[in-house]
């Protein structure tokens, strides 16, 4: 299987399933000399675990991480940084009624008509599980980027159509990790939870848009055409496997603006030219301006719901109906914003090594 690997200077490769018996990833091409610990990517892992609120799943994994390579007494050596979590809270025996049947919204069809095999449990390769490994790998990229004062955030701002309120950085920064749902907007946060337990009762999911910013980020990042900014981050982010649209920017509103009311008037302050808006998102023809970088994301409803679906046995070929059972999210939104931002971060680090 081929496409598991991102980056071109900073590059990340993972590995693992769902159920098997750990994730990883291996990082080259992190320079040399970088304080790193285990401690430092186990904070980014807590935030990405399951089983921390009654809107997660019920998946108890601590996701304790393992360096294995790469650093030595505290620092980066800049050979390739490997890093395990063991998969231990595994409970394979819902899936085996499931082995043969496409589930809805999953990848189990086009993984079997591709490959001719695949592992059924939890998803396997295509399971949200493989994003823990994309987390490990971007709490080194944050690291690097917090070192050239660039900050990642990302808060949730719609979940089932309910809208948060626009809410500054400050905002983000002190609410958005207050409440289970990682909303800024804490009236909204308090409903969106409402909504997510309401739906879980009934056996269904819900999905919603996670933003994320990105602070600091220089001007001049990004290449012409092909190898625009914004294109990379839309790749990134689009690879999340609950992700099926991206923004950035004003993004899909776009469409319905003027453009006296899209473009971004300029200004000078303090002798730096800015924008009166940012509607572009920080990039203008794939380059960075200096301004905040803002990504949205359209995340799914979780497709595993144990309300009654129609679909195929791919072994017996034919019609079958299925309840799931298992567990997992009712809203994957809450558990998604540290994934979106480390693929952010991991975009904008190798975009910093190839200036």
């Amino acid at each position: 299987m081929s496409g598991n690997s991102f980056g071109r200077i900073f590059k990340v490769t993972t590995w693992g399933e769902s159920h098997g018996e750990a994730m990883g990833v291996v990082v080259d091409g992190c320079p040399s000399g970088l304080e790193l610990s285990e401690a430092d990517i186990q904070y980014e892992l807590d935030r990405r675990k399951p089983g921390v609120s009654e809107i997660t799943t019920e998946r108890k994994e601590t996701d304790e991480v393992k360096l294995l390579s790469g650093v030595f007494e505290g620092k980066t050596l800049g050979t390739p940084i490997s890093m395990l979590v063991w998969n231990k809270d595994v409970d394979s025996s819902p899936y085996e009624p499931l082995k043969h049947i496409a589930r809805p919204g999953q990848a189990d069809l086009s993984y079997q008509l591709k490959y001719g095999i695949r592992d059924y449990r939890g998803g396997g390769r295509a399971s949200g599980r493989e994003t823990v490994a994309r987390v490990a790998a971007g709490a080194i990229a944050k690291k690097i980027l917090a070192g050239r004062a660039i900050q990642i955030l990302g808060h949730v701002v719609e979940v089932g159509g309910i809208r948060a309120r626009k809410v500054s950085v400050e905002e983000i920064t002190s609410n958005a990790e207050s409440n289970a749902v990682r909303c800024a907007d804490l009236d909204a946060a308090g409903r969106m939870e409402a909504l997510i337990k309401e739906v879980k009762e009934e056996g269904d999911s819900v999905g919603g848009i996670v933003e994320v910013c990105a602070l600091g980020v220089p001007a001049g990042l990004g290449e012409p055409v092909f190898d625009k900014l914004d294109a990379e981050l839309a790749k990134a982010l689009m690879s999340i496997g609950a992700v099926k649209g991206v923004e950035i920017g004003a993004g899909f509103e776009a469409a319905r603006l003027k453009g006296s009311e899209m473009n971004d008037e300029f200004y000078i302050e303090e002798g730096r030219i800015r924008t009166r808006t940012n509607n572009a998102g920080g990039l203008l023809g794939g380059i960075s301006t200096g301004e905040p970088i803002i990504c949205g994301i359209a995340v799914k409803p979780t497709s595993s719901i144990s309300k009654p679906q129609r679909s195929v046995d791919m072994k017996k070929m034919k019609d079958v109906e299925i309840r799931i059972k298992g567990r997992h999210d009712p809203c994957i939104c809450p558990r998604i914003v540290p994934v979106a931002e480390a693929m952010v971060a991991l975009v904008l680090v190798d975009y910093l090594f190839r200036a």
